[in-house]
Protein backbone atom coordinates (compact mmCIF):
# COMPACT_ATOMS: atom_id res chain seq x y z
CA UNK A 1 0.00 0.00 0.00
CA UNK A 2 1.69 3.51 -1.02
CA UNK A 3 1.87 5.89 1.64
CA UNK A 4 0.52 9.29 1.34
CA UNK A 5 2.42 12.17 2.86
CA UNK A 6 0.48 15.21 2.18
CA UNK A 7 0.40 18.09 -0.48
CA UNK A 8 2.91 19.88 0.98
CA UNK A 9 5.04 16.82 0.59
CA UNK A 10 4.22 17.07 -3.04
CA UNK A 11 5.21 19.95 -3.83
CA UNK A 12 8.72 19.83 -2.09
CA UNK A 13 9.18 16.52 -3.95
CA UNK A 14 8.36 18.74 -7.26
CA UNK A 15 10.47 21.33 -6.87
CA UNK A 16 13.32 18.91 -6.08
CA UNK A 17 12.46 16.92 -8.94
CA UNK A 18 12.40 19.40 -11.47
CA UNK A 19 15.65 20.77 -10.72
CA UNK A 20 17.00 17.44 -10.21
CA UNK A 21 16.27 16.89 -13.49
CA UNK A 22 17.78 20.35 -15.28
CA UNK A 23 20.90 19.73 -13.61
CA UNK A 24 21.34 16.40 -14.70
CA UNK A 25 20.31 17.10 -18.28
CA UNK A 26 23.38 19.74 -18.00
CA UNK A 27 25.76 16.83 -16.65
CA UNK A 28 29.45 17.37 -17.90
CA UNK A 29 28.53 20.85 -19.73
CA UNK A 30 31.57 22.54 -17.89
CA UNK A 31 33.69 19.76 -18.24
CA UNK A 32 32.90 19.97 -22.26
CA UNK A 33 33.02 23.46 -22.19
CA UNK A 34 36.12 23.38 -21.19
CA UNK A 35 37.64 20.94 -22.96
CA UNK A 36 36.23 21.66 -26.15
CA UNK A 37 35.74 25.19 -26.68
CA UNK A 38 38.23 26.43 -24.00
CA UNK A 39 41.03 23.80 -24.27
CA UNK A 40 41.39 23.50 -20.75
CA UNK A 41 44.20 20.72 -19.50
CA UNK A 42 43.32 17.82 -17.43
CA UNK A 43 44.55 19.66 -14.22
CA UNK A 44 41.77 22.82 -15.54
CA UNK A 45 39.48 20.63 -15.22
CA UNK A 46 39.43 18.79 -11.82
CA UNK A 47 40.62 22.69 -10.60
CA UNK A 48 37.31 23.67 -12.11
CA UNK A 49 35.28 20.83 -10.65
CA UNK A 50 37.46 21.02 -7.19
CA UNK A 51 37.47 25.21 -7.14
CA UNK A 52 33.77 25.56 -6.92
CA UNK A 53 32.76 23.41 -4.35
CA UNK A 54 35.45 23.93 -2.01
CA UNK A 55 34.69 27.82 -2.22
CA UNK A 56 30.98 27.14 -2.32
CA UNK A 57 31.60 24.95 0.50
CA UNK A 58 33.46 27.84 2.59
CA UNK A 59 30.67 30.33 0.83
CA UNK A 60 28.21 28.05 2.51
CA UNK A 61 29.44 27.20 5.78
CA UNK A 62 28.50 30.42 8.00
CA UNK A 63 25.26 30.10 6.30
CA UNK A 64 24.63 26.96 8.09
CA UNK A 65 23.49 28.83 11.59
CA UNK A 66 21.77 31.83 9.64
CA UNK A 67 19.14 29.23 7.84
CA UNK A 68 18.16 27.45 11.52
CA UNK A 69 16.66 30.44 12.49
CA UNK A 70 14.97 31.64 8.98
CA UNK A 71 11.47 30.07 7.80
CA UNK A 72 13.04 27.29 5.40
CA UNK A 73 10.67 27.97 1.96
CA UNK A 74 12.02 31.18 1.46
CA UNK A 75 15.22 30.65 1.45
CA UNK A 76 14.56 27.73 -0.36
CA UNK A 77 13.12 30.51 -2.80
CA UNK A 78 16.20 32.87 -2.79
CA UNK A 79 18.52 29.55 -3.39
CA UNK A 80 16.83 29.35 -6.56
CA UNK A 81 16.54 32.20 -8.00
CA UNK A 82 20.39 32.66 -6.88
CA UNK A 83 21.05 29.54 -9.06
CA UNK A 84 18.87 30.85 -11.82
CA UNK A 85 20.90 33.54 -12.23
CA UNK A 86 24.48 32.19 -12.17
CA UNK A 87 23.25 29.38 -14.54
CA UNK A 88 21.65 31.75 -16.78
CA UNK A 89 25.10 34.08 -17.51
CA UNK A 90 26.61 31.58 -19.28
CA UNK A 91 24.49 31.10 -22.35
CA UNK A 92 24.06 34.80 -22.52
CA UNK A 93 28.00 35.26 -21.96
CA UNK A 94 28.35 32.87 -25.04
CA UNK A 95 26.25 34.73 -27.25
CA UNK A 96 28.11 37.48 -26.48
CA UNK A 97 31.55 36.08 -27.33
CA UNK A 98 32.46 36.35 -24.08
CA UNK A 99 32.57 33.54 -22.27
CA UNK A 100 35.75 32.46 -20.34
CA UNK A 101 37.31 30.19 -17.76
CA UNK A 102 37.23 32.53 -14.57
CA UNK A 103 33.38 32.70 -15.07
CA UNK A 104 33.05 28.66 -15.37
CA UNK A 105 34.17 29.07 -11.90
CA UNK A 106 32.03 31.80 -10.55
CA UNK A 107 28.94 30.11 -11.90
CA UNK A 108 30.21 27.09 -9.87
CA UNK A 109 30.68 28.89 -7.01
CA UNK A 110 27.64 30.35 -6.83
CA UNK A 111 25.57 27.81 -7.94
CA UNK A 112 27.44 25.31 -5.44
CA UNK A 113 26.96 27.82 -2.33
CA UNK A 114 23.24 27.82 -3.17
CA UNK A 115 22.87 24.38 -3.44
CA UNK A 116 24.16 23.47 -0.50
CA UNK A 117 21.89 25.84 1.66
CA UNK A 118 18.98 24.71 -0.53
CA UNK A 119 19.44 21.21 0.92
CA UNK A 120 20.29 21.94 4.46
CA UNK A 121 17.00 24.65 4.20
CA UNK A 122 14.80 21.59 2.44
CA UNK A 123 16.13 18.57 4.75
CA UNK A 124 15.21 20.64 7.87
CA UNK A 125 11.97 20.98 6.18
CA UNK A 126 11.19 17.65 5.13
CA UNK A 127 11.77 16.44 8.82
CA UNK A 128 8.67 18.88 9.83
CA UNK A 129 6.89 17.80 7.26
CA UNK A 130 7.46 14.13 7.45
CA UNK A 131 6.52 11.77 10.65
CA UNK A 132 9.71 10.31 11.73
CA UNK A 133 8.37 6.47 10.83
CA UNK A 134 7.84 8.01 7.75
CA UNK A 135 11.04 9.29 6.81
CA UNK A 136 12.90 6.07 5.10
CA UNK A 137 9.69 6.35 2.97
CA UNK A 138 10.08 10.36 1.87
CA UNK A 139 13.62 9.48 1.49
CA UNK A 140 13.47 6.88 -0.82
CA UNK A 141 11.23 8.87 -3.15
CA UNK A 142 13.77 11.58 -3.57
CA UNK A 143 16.46 8.66 -3.90
CA UNK A 144 14.44 7.60 -6.71
CA UNK A 145 13.60 10.72 -7.87
CA UNK A 146 17.25 11.40 -7.80
CA UNK A 147 18.05 8.45 -10.03
CA UNK A 148 15.77 8.28 -12.51
CA UNK A 149 16.61 12.10 -13.43
CA UNK A 150 20.27 10.64 -13.46
CA UNK A 151 18.95 8.22 -16.33
CA UNK A 152 17.48 10.27 -18.28
CA UNK A 153 19.05 13.85 -18.14
CA UNK A 154 22.38 12.73 -19.67
CA UNK A 155 21.40 10.86 -22.70
CA UNK A 156 18.70 13.69 -23.41
CA UNK A 157 21.78 16.39 -22.16
CA UNK A 158 24.10 14.88 -24.81
CA UNK A 159 21.64 14.68 -27.71
CA UNK A 160 20.67 18.20 -26.76
CA UNK A 161 24.51 19.32 -26.62
CA UNK A 162 25.19 17.04 -29.85
CA UNK A 163 22.83 19.12 -32.07
CA UNK A 164 22.60 22.28 -30.31
CA UNK A 165 25.64 22.90 -27.96
CA UNK A 166 26.54 22.25 -24.24
CA UNK A 167 25.28 25.78 -23.45
CA UNK A 168 22.43 24.78 -24.52
CA UNK A 169 21.81 22.50 -21.40
CA UNK A 170 23.06 25.07 -18.90
CA UNK A 171 20.28 27.31 -20.07
CA UNK A 172 17.86 24.17 -19.19
CA UNK A 173 19.53 23.76 -16.31
CA UNK A 174 18.97 27.59 -15.00
CA UNK A 175 15.41 27.83 -16.20
CA UNK A 176 14.75 24.52 -13.84
CA UNK A 177 15.98 26.96 -10.79
CA UNK A 178 12.72 28.83 -11.52
CA UNK A 179 10.81 26.00 -11.82
CA UNK A 180 11.74 24.76 -8.47
CA UNK A 181 10.89 27.80 -6.85
CA UNK A 182 7.24 28.25 -7.86
CA UNK A 183 7.07 24.70 -6.51
CA UNK A 184 8.13 25.82 -3.15
CA UNK A 185 6.02 28.89 -3.54
CA UNK A 186 2.97 26.58 -3.70
CA UNK A 187 3.44 24.75 -0.46
CA UNK A 188 0.69 25.86 1.97
CA UNK A 189 0.80 25.34 5.71
CA UNK A 190 3.52 26.09 8.20
CA UNK A 191 6.84 26.59 8.13
CA UNK A 192 9.81 25.90 10.48
CA UNK A 193 12.85 27.92 12.33
CA UNK A 194 14.28 27.77 15.39
CA UNK A 195 13.76 31.01 17.59
CA UNK A 196 16.34 32.53 18.65
CA UNK A 197 17.19 35.13 21.77
CA UNK A 198 17.16 38.58 20.38
CA UNK A 199 19.77 39.28 23.02
CA UNK A 200 22.40 36.70 21.90
CA UNK A 201 24.44 37.33 19.08
CA UNK A 202 26.15 34.36 16.91
CA UNK A 203 29.44 33.69 17.36
CA UNK A 204 32.40 32.26 16.10
CA UNK A 205 32.05 29.31 17.75
CA UNK A 206 28.65 28.57 16.95
CA UNK A 207 29.56 27.39 13.50
CA UNK A 208 31.09 24.66 14.86
CA UNK A 209 28.13 23.26 16.58
CA UNK A 210 27.15 20.85 13.59
CA UNK A 211 30.71 19.38 14.28
CA UNK A 212 30.43 18.75 17.43
CA UNK A 213 27.12 17.29 17.35
CA UNK A 214 27.79 15.23 14.89
CA UNK A 215 31.31 13.99 16.65
CA UNK A 216 29.88 13.23 19.84
CA UNK A 217 27.33 10.67 18.30
CA UNK A 218 29.25 7.38 17.48
CA UNK A 219 27.12 6.05 14.25
CA UNK A 220 26.71 9.72 13.04
CA UNK A 221 30.57 10.09 13.23
CA UNK A 222 30.89 6.96 11.11
CA UNK A 223 28.27 7.56 9.00
CA UNK A 224 30.06 10.99 8.67
CA UNK A 225 33.40 10.04 7.86
CA UNK A 226 32.76 6.76 5.79
CA UNK A 227 29.82 8.69 3.27
CA UNK A 228 32.34 11.68 3.30
CA UNK A 229 35.59 9.50 2.02
CA UNK A 230 33.52 7.58 -0.30
CA UNK A 231 31.75 10.66 -1.69
CA UNK A 232 35.11 12.08 -2.33
CA UNK A 233 37.32 8.90 -3.80
CA UNK A 234 34.33 8.79 -6.17
CA UNK A 235 33.99 12.42 -7.03
CA UNK A 236 37.83 12.73 -7.40
CA UNK A 237 37.78 10.79 -10.73
CA UNK A 238 34.51 12.04 -12.60
CA UNK A 239 36.70 14.63 -14.43
CA UNK A 240 39.46 12.21 -14.68
CA UNK A 241 36.58 9.87 -16.52
CA UNK A 242 35.45 13.36 -18.80
CA UNK A 243 38.97 13.86 -19.26
CA UNK A 244 39.47 10.42 -20.33
CA UNK A 245 36.03 9.87 -22.43
CA UNK A 246 35.59 12.82 -23.92
CA UNK A 247 39.16 13.43 -24.87
CA UNK A 248 41.76 10.39 -25.13
CA UNK A 249 39.17 8.21 -26.27
CA UNK A 250 37.31 10.25 -28.05
CA UNK A 251 33.65 9.50 -26.75
CA UNK A 252 30.75 11.22 -28.44
CA UNK A 253 28.58 13.62 -26.45
CA UNK A 254 25.72 11.19 -26.58
CA UNK A 255 27.89 7.90 -25.80
CA UNK A 256 29.49 10.05 -22.33
CA UNK A 257 26.08 10.86 -21.34
CA UNK A 258 24.75 7.15 -22.03
CA UNK A 259 27.16 5.87 -20.11
CA UNK A 260 26.35 7.73 -17.00
CA UNK A 261 22.44 7.86 -17.76
CA UNK A 262 21.66 4.34 -18.20
CA UNK A 263 23.35 2.80 -14.86
CA UNK A 264 21.19 5.32 -12.75
CA UNK A 265 18.20 2.92 -13.38
CA UNK A 266 20.02 0.85 -10.93
CA UNK A 267 20.20 3.65 -8.58
CA UNK A 268 16.01 3.69 -8.95
CA UNK A 269 15.47 0.14 -8.41
CA UNK A 270 17.74 0.38 -5.38
CA UNK A 271 15.72 3.13 -4.02
CA UNK A 272 12.15 1.45 -4.57
CA UNK A 273 13.60 -1.78 -3.11
CA UNK A 274 15.18 -0.11 -0.14
CA UNK A 275 11.90 -0.04 2.28
CA UNK A 276 11.13 -3.85 1.40
CA UNK A 277 14.63 -4.94 1.76
CA UNK A 278 14.76 -3.16 5.58
CA UNK A 279 11.14 -4.65 6.50
CA UNK A 280 12.85 -8.00 5.46
CA UNK A 281 16.40 -7.84 6.65
CA UNK A 282 16.22 -5.25 9.02
CA UNK A 283 17.82 -1.75 8.39
CA UNK A 284 22.12 -2.65 10.22
CA UNK A 285 22.18 -5.61 7.87
CA UNK A 286 20.88 -4.05 4.49
CA UNK A 287 22.81 -0.78 5.48
CA UNK A 288 25.91 -3.14 5.83
CA UNK A 289 25.78 -5.22 2.62
CA UNK A 290 24.83 -2.43 0.41
CA UNK A 291 28.09 -0.25 1.79
CA UNK A 292 30.60 -3.00 1.30
CA UNK A 293 29.13 -3.66 -2.12
CA UNK A 294 29.57 0.07 -3.28
CA UNK A 295 33.15 0.13 -2.25
CA UNK A 296 33.90 -3.07 -4.22
CA UNK A 297 32.50 -2.25 -8.16
CA UNK A 298 34.68 1.39 -8.66
CA UNK A 299 37.66 -0.84 -9.24
CA UNK A 300 36.57 -2.14 -12.28
CA UNK A 301 36.88 1.12 -13.65
CA UNK A 302 40.88 0.42 -13.63
CA UNK A 303 39.84 -1.86 -17.06
CA UNK A 304 38.37 0.93 -19.01
CA UNK A 305 39.43 0.46 -22.72
CA UNK A 306 38.21 3.02 -25.93
CA UNK A 307 35.20 1.82 -27.56
CA UNK A 308 32.04 -0.17 -27.41
CA UNK A 309 34.18 -2.66 -24.67
CA UNK A 310 34.63 1.02 -22.78
CA UNK A 311 31.70 1.87 -23.01
CA UNK A 312 30.35 -1.09 -21.80
CA UNK A 313 32.97 -1.29 -18.84
CA UNK A 314 31.50 2.08 -17.72
CA UNK A 315 27.52 1.04 -18.02
CA UNK A 316 27.99 -2.00 -15.84
CA UNK A 317 30.68 -0.74 -12.85
CA UNK A 318 28.44 2.33 -12.53
CA UNK A 319 25.30 0.33 -12.89
CA UNK A 320 26.42 -2.07 -9.80
CA UNK A 321 27.90 0.76 -7.83
CA UNK A 322 24.66 2.95 -8.01
CA UNK A 323 22.08 0.38 -7.45
CA UNK A 324 24.36 -0.07 -4.12
CA UNK A 325 24.18 3.44 -3.32
CA UNK A 326 20.34 3.65 -4.67
CA UNK A 327 19.62 1.07 -1.16
CA UNK A 328 22.74 2.52 0.83
CA UNK A 329 21.56 6.19 0.81
CA UNK A 330 17.88 6.62 2.19
CA UNK A 331 18.83 4.47 5.02
CA UNK A 332 21.88 6.92 5.63
CA UNK A 333 19.29 9.88 5.21
CA UNK A 334 16.92 8.69 7.24
CA UNK A 335 19.82 7.81 10.03
CA UNK A 336 20.92 11.24 9.96
CA UNK A 337 17.56 13.03 10.15
CA UNK A 338 16.36 10.46 13.10
CA UNK A 339 19.30 11.64 15.04
CA UNK A 340 19.41 14.74 14.81
CA UNK A 341 17.51 17.23 16.62
CA UNK A 342 14.52 19.50 14.76
CA UNK A 343 16.36 22.75 15.95
CA UNK A 344 19.56 21.22 14.53
CA UNK A 345 18.69 19.94 11.46
CA UNK A 346 19.76 23.09 8.94
CA UNK A 347 23.28 23.40 10.76
CA UNK A 348 23.92 20.02 10.94
CA UNK A 349 22.80 19.34 7.03
CA UNK A 350 24.84 21.92 5.88
CA UNK A 351 28.13 20.88 8.00
CA UNK A 352 27.62 17.37 6.39
CA UNK A 353 27.39 19.20 3.19
CA UNK A 354 30.72 21.47 3.48
CA UNK A 355 32.75 18.67 4.41
CA UNK A 356 32.20 16.67 1.68
CA UNK A 357 32.19 18.88 -0.42
CA UNK A 358 35.88 20.22 1.18
CA UNK A 359 36.74 16.63 0.81
CA UNK A 360 35.58 16.10 -2.95
CA UNK A 361 37.20 19.76 -3.70
CA UNK A 362 40.69 18.75 -2.12
CA UNK A 363 41.07 14.85 -3.47
CA UNK A 364 39.69 16.36 -6.89
CA UNK A 365 43.03 18.56 -7.27
CA UNK A 366 44.93 15.81 -5.29
CA UNK A 367 43.97 13.44 -8.37
CA UNK A 368 44.55 15.66 -10.74
CA UNK A 369 47.70 16.29 -10.16
CA UNK A 370 48.31 12.45 -9.89
CA UNK A 371 47.07 12.36 -13.34
CA UNK A 372 49.25 14.79 -14.50
CA UNK A 373 52.07 12.62 -13.39
CA UNK A 374 51.19 8.38 -14.07
CA UNK A 375 48.02 9.26 -16.35
CA UNK A 376 44.71 9.37 -15.80
CA UNK A 377 43.90 5.43 -15.53
CA UNK A 378 46.16 5.02 -13.08
CA UNK A 379 44.78 7.60 -10.64
CA UNK A 380 41.18 6.48 -11.40
CA UNK A 381 42.84 2.83 -10.56
CA UNK A 382 44.09 3.68 -7.09
CA UNK A 383 41.09 5.17 -5.90
CA UNK A 384 39.00 1.89 -6.67
CA UNK A 385 41.90 0.45 -4.37
CA UNK A 386 41.74 3.01 -1.67
CA UNK A 387 37.42 2.56 -1.51
CA UNK A 388 38.04 -1.15 -0.68
CA UNK A 389 38.88 -0.30 2.88
CA UNK A 390 35.81 2.81 3.66
CA UNK A 391 33.07 -0.13 4.47
CA UNK A 392 35.66 -0.19 8.00
CA UNK A 393 34.25 3.04 9.07
CA UNK A 394 30.79 1.87 8.87
CA UNK A 395 28.44 1.78 12.24
CA UNK A 396 28.69 -1.43 13.67
CA UNK A 397 25.65 -3.26 15.43
CA UNK A 398 26.70 -2.59 18.64
CA UNK A 399 26.90 1.03 18.16
CA UNK A 400 23.44 1.47 16.86
CA UNK A 401 22.04 -0.86 19.76
CA UNK A 402 24.00 1.23 22.02
CA UNK A 403 23.23 4.37 20.40
CA UNK A 404 19.44 4.57 19.66
CA UNK A 405 18.06 7.73 18.15
CA UNK A 406 16.82 10.26 20.41
CA UNK A 407 12.76 10.17 20.24
CA UNK A 408 11.59 13.77 19.98
CA UNK A 409 8.96 14.68 22.76
CA UNK A 410 6.98 16.39 20.33
CA UNK A 411 6.26 16.68 16.78
CA UNK A 412 4.78 20.31 15.59
CA UNK A 413 2.50 19.27 12.31
CA UNK A 414 2.33 21.44 9.15
CA UNK A 415 -0.26 23.24 8.82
Amino acid sequence: MRVKLGASFGWLWSAYAVSTYGTWIAFGAFPLIAVRELHASAFAVSLLEAAGLAVAAIIAFPLGPWVEHRPKRPVMIAMDLARFLAMASVPAAYLLGSLSYGQLLVVSVVSGAASITFTAASGAYLKHLVRGDHLLIASGRFEGTSWVATAAGPPLGGALSGLLGPVVTILADSISYLLSALGVLGIRGGDVATPRDPATRLRRADLLDGWRFILRDRVLRRLFLNSTLVGGLIMATAPLLALLLLGEYHFPAWQYGLAFGLPALGGFVGARLCARLVRRHGRYRVMTVSGWLRSLFPLGLAFLQPGLSGLLTVIVVEGLLITCMGVFNPIHATERLQRTPADRAAQVLTTWSVSSRLTQATLMVIWGLLATLVGPLAAIALSGVLLLATPLLLPRRSDLLAHPPAQPAERVPAA
